[in-house]
């Protein structure tokens, strides 16, 4: 197998080379840790070190909105500055935040040295995504990450509960040093235009992706509405479920086995693109605001089972078409570098939302129905967007 991929024309994207594409994906994985990691670091922080459950929310919302500030950086930089540097300072921040976290264990100090850890996941995820972003079939590249988004989702959810707080921050150090290490593998500069207006004669759309940038950034508002309704239920939904009296012996398995569907929305995002972008994601984004309105009923043994599969199957699965779509509407990789950035500010505004509706005395009824309806704007957002491409397109035609 070669290492890069020539398109039809005999030009060679240095961005499909196997290397850089598996690097990419383990410094997204790196820069999610926390992201696919709430539940059980939210409980940990109740359990372990006893931080209130608004506070749980303000903390680990403090992180996804450093995720997002990070991101924002990477979007700036990386079509600018060698990404390789990049790299290395979003994995030396991210480092010495986590270390910081050892010694430094009140509210305030942790909300803030979680914010700075952000910041570095943040640059390290908006790197990687603009890196698979840029590759000649971005559908694949984002349906591979999230095929190991869902088994590092998998081992988070399974072995960090296992660990003392201090010990899943020396993970998350680790982790981040590997990145420094595989640094060399990712392209250092994006392709130029000339590359890329060679790059497209080889390749075919039902869509015309040509479009204003207004769309793209519609999208990225649409993504971010998606992740205020993941980041309101996934902070939540294992504490809810414990006071609904949920034996915590039943939720962990739960939550690990629940991880793994996110193989099956990998698996029916890649034969669903026969049907396009569009539909498949109106769906998935309906059926996942079910999928949260469902706990809002109280939660059962059985009913955790099915809202959480179907919420990790949809996730990814929406996740692909959402990634995809922004990935064929800006080749540059600026804005799809955006993505982590509004992807981890939607799971600041969800943790901290979810938080307000308890602090102002609502319960967690109230407070799922509030995250569901935010997938619910999102897909208006998307059928907007369609509605313009194809009015466009009738009138070009």
């Amino acid at each position: 197998m070669t290492n890069q991929t020539a398109s039809s024309t005999g030009a060679v994207n240095a961005f499909d080379d196997w290397k850089s594409i598996a690097t990419a994906i383990f410094m997204a994985l790196v820069g999610y840790t926390v992201m696919v990691s709430v539940p059980v670091l939210s409980t940990a922080l109740v359990d372990k070190v006893g931080f209130t459950e608004v506070e749980v929310g303000r903390i680990w919302g403090a992180d996804m909105g450093g995720l997002a500030i990070g991101a924002i950086i990477s979007a700036i930089l990386v079509g600018r500055v060698n990404r390789r540097h990049l790299v290395l300072a979003g994995a030396v921040l991210a480092m010495i935040a986590n270390a910081l976290c050892i010694t430094y264990v009140t509210f305030d100090e942790v909300l803030w040295l979680r914010a700075a850890a952000g910041v570095g996941s943040g640059i390290l995820t908006g790197v990687a995504v603009a890196t698979l972003g840029g590759t000649t079939k971005p559908v694949i590249a984002f349906n591979l990450e999230l095929l190991g988004f869902a088994f590092s989702t998998a081992i988070s959810l399974h072995f960090l509960p296992k660990l003392t707080m201090n010990e899943i921050y020396i993970v998350m150090i680790v982790i981040a040093a590997i990145c420094v290490l595989l640094v060399g593998q990712i392209p250092a500069r994006p392709l130029t235009k000339e590359q890329l207006a060679e790059q497209e004669k080889g390749e075919f759309h039902t869509e015309d992706w040509h479009v204003p940038k207004i769309l793209p950034i519609i999208c990225l508002i649409a993504v971010c509405f998606t992740y205020i309704n993941i980041g309101g239920y996934y902070t939540y939904i294992e504490l809810a479920a414990l006071k609904d009296g949920i034996a915590e012996e039943w939720m962990t398995p739960v939550l690990t086995w629940a991880s793994f569907f996110a193989i099956v929305g990998c698996v029916i995002a890649y034969y669903a693109t026969r049907f396009g972008l569009f539909k498949p994601l109106f769906i998935s984004l309906f059926l996942m605001a079910a999928t949260v309105y469902m706990a809002s009923v109280g939660i059962t043994d059985i009913n955790i089972v099915i809202s959480l599969f179907g919420f990790m199957t949809l996730w990814t699965f929406a996740d692909v078409y959402q990634s995809a779509m922004m990935a064929h509407m800006d080749r540059s990789g600026a804005l799809v570098a955006l993505l982590p950035a509004v992807q981890g500010f939607g799971q600041f505004l969800g943790p901290n939302m979810a938080a307000s509706v308890l602090d102002a005395g609502y319960g967690y009824s109230q407070m799922f129905i509030v995250s569901g309806s935010m997938a619910i704007v999102a897909l208006i957002l998307y059928m907007g967007v369609l509605v313009y491409m194809r009015r466009h397109q009738a009138a070009a035609a």
